[in-house]
Protein backbone atom coordinates (compact mmCIF):
# COMPACT_ATOMS: atom_id res chain seq x y z
CA UNK A 1 0.00 0.00 0.00
CA UNK A 2 1.36 3.42 -1.00
CA UNK A 3 1.15 6.02 1.72
CA UNK A 4 0.60 9.63 0.70
CA UNK A 5 2.96 11.23 3.20
CA UNK A 6 2.11 14.79 2.14
CA UNK A 7 -1.58 14.20 2.78
CA UNK A 8 -0.78 12.50 6.09
CA UNK A 9 1.39 15.46 7.11
CA UNK A 10 -1.37 17.94 6.24
CA UNK A 11 -3.88 16.00 8.31
CA UNK A 12 -1.47 15.71 11.23
CA UNK A 13 -0.53 19.40 11.28
CA UNK A 14 -4.11 20.60 10.86
CA UNK A 15 -5.26 18.19 13.56
CA UNK A 16 -2.67 19.22 16.13
CA UNK A 17 -2.16 22.92 15.41
CA UNK A 18 -5.62 23.72 14.05
CA UNK A 19 -7.39 21.60 16.63
CA UNK A 20 -5.53 23.14 19.56
CA UNK A 21 -6.03 26.68 18.23
CA UNK A 22 -9.73 26.00 17.57
CA UNK A 23 -10.17 24.77 21.13
CA UNK A 24 -8.31 27.73 22.58
CA UNK A 25 -10.15 30.29 20.43
CA UNK A 26 -13.60 28.91 21.21
CA UNK A 27 -12.71 28.72 24.89
CA UNK A 28 -11.82 32.43 24.92
CA UNK A 29 -14.79 33.58 22.83
CA UNK A 30 -17.42 31.34 24.42
CA UNK A 31 -15.92 31.68 27.93
CA UNK A 32 -16.46 27.99 28.52
CA UNK A 33 -14.12 25.03 28.86
CA UNK A 34 -13.68 23.33 25.50
CA UNK A 35 -12.43 19.79 24.95
CA UNK A 36 -9.27 20.11 22.88
CA UNK A 37 -9.37 16.41 21.90
CA UNK A 38 -12.85 17.05 20.46
CA UNK A 39 -11.70 20.02 18.37
CA UNK A 40 -8.66 18.05 17.24
CA UNK A 41 -10.89 15.16 16.17
CA UNK A 42 -13.11 17.60 14.26
CA UNK A 43 -10.08 19.10 12.51
CA UNK A 44 -8.77 15.63 11.63
CA UNK A 45 -12.13 14.77 10.06
CA UNK A 46 -12.26 18.05 8.11
CA UNK A 47 -8.68 17.69 6.86
CA UNK A 48 -9.16 14.09 5.71
CA UNK A 49 -12.46 15.03 4.06
CA UNK A 50 -10.92 18.01 2.27
CA UNK A 51 -7.96 16.06 0.91
CA UNK A 52 -10.30 13.56 -0.72
CA UNK A 53 -12.29 16.28 -2.51
CA UNK A 54 -10.02 19.27 -3.20
CA UNK A 55 -6.99 19.13 -5.48
CA UNK A 56 -4.18 21.63 -5.82
CA UNK A 57 -2.05 23.15 -3.10
CA UNK A 58 -3.64 26.61 -3.14
CA UNK A 59 -7.20 25.28 -3.14
CA UNK A 60 -6.34 22.84 -0.35
CA UNK A 61 -4.84 25.51 1.92
CA UNK A 62 -7.75 27.86 1.28
CA UNK A 63 -10.22 25.06 2.02
CA UNK A 64 -8.54 24.27 5.33
CA UNK A 65 -8.66 27.96 6.32
CA UNK A 66 -12.37 28.04 5.52
CA UNK A 67 -12.94 24.76 7.38
CA UNK A 68 -11.23 26.10 10.49
CA UNK A 69 -13.16 29.37 10.48
CA UNK A 70 -16.51 27.67 9.98
CA UNK A 71 -15.76 25.11 12.69
CA UNK A 72 -14.91 27.75 15.29
CA UNK A 73 -17.90 29.91 14.37
CA UNK A 74 -20.24 26.92 14.59
CA UNK A 75 -18.93 25.95 18.03
CA UNK A 76 -19.17 29.50 19.39
CA UNK A 77 -22.69 29.97 18.03
CA UNK A 78 -23.77 26.60 19.42
CA UNK A 79 -22.48 27.55 22.88
CA UNK A 80 -23.27 31.28 22.97
CA UNK A 81 -25.83 32.05 20.23
CA UNK A 82 -23.52 34.62 18.68
CA UNK A 83 -21.15 34.92 15.75
CA UNK A 84 -18.35 37.30 16.80
CA UNK A 85 -17.10 39.97 14.40
CA UNK A 86 -13.54 38.93 15.24
CA UNK A 87 -14.25 35.74 13.26
CA UNK A 88 -16.92 36.66 10.71
CA UNK A 89 -15.21 39.77 9.32
CA UNK A 90 -11.82 38.08 8.73
CA UNK A 91 -13.73 35.22 7.10
CA UNK A 92 -15.29 37.69 4.67
CA UNK A 93 -11.85 39.14 3.92
CA UNK A 94 -10.46 35.63 3.53
CA UNK A 95 -13.12 34.81 0.97
CA UNK A 96 -12.20 37.84 -1.12
CA UNK A 97 -8.52 36.91 -0.81
CA UNK A 98 -9.31 33.39 -1.98
CA UNK A 99 -11.05 34.82 -5.06
CA UNK A 100 -7.88 36.77 -5.82
CA UNK A 101 -5.72 33.64 -5.48
CA UNK A 102 -7.88 31.30 -7.56
CA UNK A 103 -7.40 32.04 -11.28
CA UNK A 104 -10.96 31.12 -12.22
CA UNK A 105 -12.54 33.67 -9.86
CA UNK A 106 -13.15 37.43 -9.98
CA UNK A 107 -12.74 39.48 -6.80
CA UNK A 108 -15.34 42.09 -7.79
CA UNK A 109 -17.94 39.40 -8.41
CA UNK A 110 -17.27 37.89 -5.00
CA UNK A 111 -17.43 41.32 -3.33
CA UNK A 112 -20.86 41.88 -4.89
CA UNK A 113 -21.92 38.40 -3.77
CA UNK A 114 -20.75 39.21 -0.23
CA UNK A 115 -22.92 42.34 -0.17
CA UNK A 116 -25.91 40.39 -1.49
CA UNK A 117 -25.34 37.55 0.98
CA UNK A 118 -25.40 40.03 3.84
CA UNK A 119 -28.46 41.82 2.46
CA UNK A 120 -30.45 38.61 1.99
CA UNK A 121 -30.11 37.51 5.61
CA UNK A 122 -30.47 41.07 6.94
CA UNK A 123 -33.80 41.38 5.10
CA UNK A 124 -34.96 38.05 6.57
CA UNK A 125 -33.98 39.25 10.04
CA UNK A 126 -35.71 42.61 9.51
CA UNK A 127 -38.88 40.97 8.20
CA UNK A 128 -39.03 38.52 11.11
CA UNK A 129 -38.55 41.32 13.62
CA UNK A 130 -41.33 43.36 11.99
CA UNK A 131 -43.76 40.43 11.90
CA UNK A 132 -43.02 38.82 15.25
CA UNK A 133 -41.75 41.75 17.30
CA UNK A 134 -38.62 39.88 18.35
CA UNK A 135 -35.21 38.95 17.04
CA UNK A 136 -34.95 35.97 14.72
CA UNK A 137 -31.60 36.18 12.97
CA UNK A 138 -28.81 38.36 14.26
CA UNK A 139 -26.33 40.53 12.39
CA UNK A 140 -23.77 37.79 12.92
CA UNK A 141 -25.81 35.50 10.68
CA UNK A 142 -25.96 38.23 8.03
CA UNK A 143 -22.18 38.65 8.23
CA UNK A 144 -21.75 34.90 7.83
CA UNK A 145 -24.00 35.23 4.78
CA UNK A 146 -21.54 37.84 3.51
CA UNK A 147 -18.73 35.35 4.08
CA UNK A 148 -20.68 32.79 2.03
CA UNK A 149 -20.87 35.24 -0.87
CA UNK A 150 -17.20 36.19 -0.51
CA UNK A 151 -16.04 32.57 -0.67
CA UNK A 152 -18.57 31.09 -3.08
CA UNK A 153 -19.73 33.88 -5.37
CA UNK A 154 -23.30 34.82 -6.24
CA UNK A 155 -24.68 31.77 -8.04
CA UNK A 156 -24.29 29.30 -5.12
CA UNK A 157 -25.95 31.58 -2.51
CA UNK A 158 -29.52 30.23 -2.99
CA UNK A 159 -28.20 26.70 -2.51
CA UNK A 160 -26.48 27.74 0.71
CA UNK A 161 -29.68 29.24 2.12
CA UNK A 162 -31.72 26.21 1.05
CA UNK A 163 -29.31 23.71 2.61
CA UNK A 164 -29.01 25.79 5.79
CA UNK A 165 -32.81 26.00 6.10
CA UNK A 166 -33.21 22.26 5.56
CA UNK A 167 -30.49 21.53 8.11
CA UNK A 168 -32.22 23.88 10.56
CA UNK A 169 -35.52 22.05 10.08
CA UNK A 170 -33.82 18.71 10.69
CA UNK A 171 -32.26 20.18 13.85
CA UNK A 172 -35.69 21.27 15.13
CA UNK A 173 -37.32 17.92 14.30
CA UNK A 174 -34.59 15.96 16.07
CA UNK A 175 -34.72 18.29 19.08
CA UNK A 176 -38.50 17.90 19.30
CA UNK A 177 -38.23 14.12 19.08
CA UNK A 178 -35.73 14.09 21.94
CA UNK A 179 -37.01 16.86 24.23
CA UNK A 180 -40.66 17.09 23.26
CA UNK A 181 -42.76 19.96 21.95
CA UNK A 182 -41.00 22.51 24.16
CA UNK A 183 -38.08 22.34 21.73
CA UNK A 184 -40.28 23.88 19.04
CA UNK A 185 -40.40 27.20 20.89
CA UNK A 186 -36.68 27.38 21.51
CA UNK A 187 -34.23 29.19 19.27
CA UNK A 188 -31.51 27.36 17.40
CA UNK A 189 -28.00 28.62 16.57
CA UNK A 190 -28.57 29.19 12.85
CA UNK A 191 -24.87 29.78 12.36
CA UNK A 192 -24.32 26.02 12.74
CA UNK A 193 -26.47 24.89 9.78
CA UNK A 194 -25.32 27.94 7.81
CA UNK A 195 -21.67 27.02 8.33
CA UNK A 196 -22.47 23.43 7.33
CA UNK A 197 -24.19 24.61 4.15
CA UNK A 198 -21.29 26.88 3.17
CA UNK A 199 -18.85 24.01 3.62
CA UNK A 200 -20.89 21.54 1.56
CA UNK A 201 -21.39 23.99 -1.31
CA UNK A 202 -17.71 25.00 -1.22
CA UNK A 203 -16.65 21.37 -1.61
CA UNK A 204 -19.28 20.08 -4.01
CA UNK A 205 -20.82 23.16 -5.60
CA UNK A 206 -24.53 23.98 -5.81
CA UNK A 207 -26.86 21.21 -7.05
CA UNK A 208 -26.45 20.60 -10.75
CA UNK A 209 -22.99 22.12 -10.97
CA UNK A 210 -19.54 20.58 -10.98
CA UNK A 211 -17.65 20.29 -7.72
CA UNK A 212 -14.71 22.50 -7.00
CA UNK A 213 -12.00 19.89 -7.64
Amino acid sequence: MVVDWKAAAVVAVFTLAGGWLAGRTTQVLAQRAISHPATMAACALLAAWTIHVVFGTTALLLSLCLAWGLLVLAIVDWLQFRLPDVLTLPLVAGGLASAALLPSENVLDHAIAAAIGFAMLWIVAWGYRRLRGQEGLGLGDAKLGAAAGAWLGLEPLPSVLLLASLAGIVWIVLSASIRGRTALSQRIPFGVPLAFAIWIVWLYGPPGFASMG
